[in-house]
């Protein structure tokens, strides 16, 4: 089987299973390890708190296109994706590694640049960048790692959403995805949308302070949207063994992504790298998370234990299901080779 037939999350759990295997409680490694594989960051024990740590990798002209970003963006986009999977957990970025694989031939105010723009969103969450590591490649390769701690004993995870819970999700959905559609040259907007579908696109800001309040409010279970709000709840509903009815009309899309993209529902629902939050809970506690958030929170759907024919089923104002045309980012089967790959 080629990883193009298996895909990213098929093969994260093959990879989830060798290491499972390799579980030994006679190590203290493995005893105080709370959260693995498969979750946006992993937790385990350390003293009266739960450390986290999450890692990401951009790869040029996969996830970026020097041509269109700036260094500057870019150092504020890799920061930002891991400090996301922080924020998804509920906890308190700290530390930053940052590995590079640069081109020798490159400017040396470009890798000044992306560290600006690194340091810039790192000093909004008090994040110290402390090492990392550098070597020399064809093409630019950032990979990112994030560590952190919960702020009391516990942590958001993927695996508890309950079913009667209700879903929701912060902030607005769609501008990503319209900023990359508008990058791509299929949208010709004013000067003031522009700038917005851009910053929504390139200098995303991750909702680390919302994260805490859903932990302190109740929530135990959520996720932040990277590979599109269907995918992303189908990642959780996974994980909780549980599916997912969400109301079309109920999906909060950003007023700018519908007076100027006709296909905004689509945008909103399988468009990625919004880094917004969606999670679940009851309705007493979903109440509370409402007025402790001053974004705005709007709650989607529910969590349901009935067998559906995918995790998240897609319903319309009549109650009829709708079937999307695109359910979100997954590497290797979005990426299938033209070419014989050995």
């Amino acid at each position: 089987m080629k990883l193009f037939e298996l895909g990213e999350f098929g093969l994260i759990d093959v990879i989830q299973r060798i290491a499972e295997k390799s579980r030994n409680p006679r190590y203290d490694s493995w005893r105080q390890l709370l959260v693995g594989i498969g979750d946006d960051a992993a937790a385990w024990q350390s003293g009266n708190y739960i450390q986290l740590a999450t890692t990401d990798t951009l790869v040029q002209n996969i996830h970026f296109d020097l041509s269109v970003i700036s260094w500057r963006e870019l150092g504020w986009k890799a920061m930002a994706v891991n400090l996301s999977d922080i924020a998804a957990m509920g906890g308190i970025p700290e530390y930053a590694l940052i590995s590079l694989a640069l081109p020798s031939e490159l400017e040396v105010e470009n890798v000044s640049d992306f560290f600006q723009g690194m340091v810039e969103l790192a000093d909004k969450f008090e994040v110290a960048i402390a090492g990392g590591n550098l070597a020399s490649s064809p093409n630019v390769v950032i990979t990112v790692t994030v560590t952190g701690r919960s702020k009391d004993k516990r942590v958001l995870k993927r695996s508890t959403a309950i079913p009667g819970e209700q879903i929701a999700v912060t902030g607005f959905l769609g501008l990503s995805a319209a900023g990359l559609k508008m990058l791509q040259g299929k949208a010709k907007l004013d000067d003031e949308t522009t700038d917005i579908l851009r910053q929504a696109h390139f200098q995303p800001t991750p909702r680390i302070k919302e994260g805490q309040l859903l932990l302190q409010q109740g929530v135990n279970a959520a996720i932040d949207i990277s590979d599109g709000l269907i995918a992303d709840l189908g990642h959780l509903c996974q994980a909780s063994k549980v599916n997912a009815k969400i109301k079309i009309d109920k999906v909060p899309v950003h007023p700018l992504v519908k007076a100027n993209f006709p296909d905004y529902q689509e945008l909103a629902l399988s468009g990625g790298e919004e880094y917004e939050l969606v999670f679940t809970a009851d309705k007493v506690t979903m109440e509370k998370v409402k007025r402790a958030l001053d974004c705005p929170v709007s709650v989607i759907g529910g969590i349901t234990d009935e067998s559906l024919p995918v995790r998240v089923i897609l319903v319309n104002s009549k109650g009829n299901a709708v079937t999307p045309t695109k359910t979100g980012w997954e590497h290797f089967k979005n990426e299938v080779p033209k070419t014989k790959v050995a």
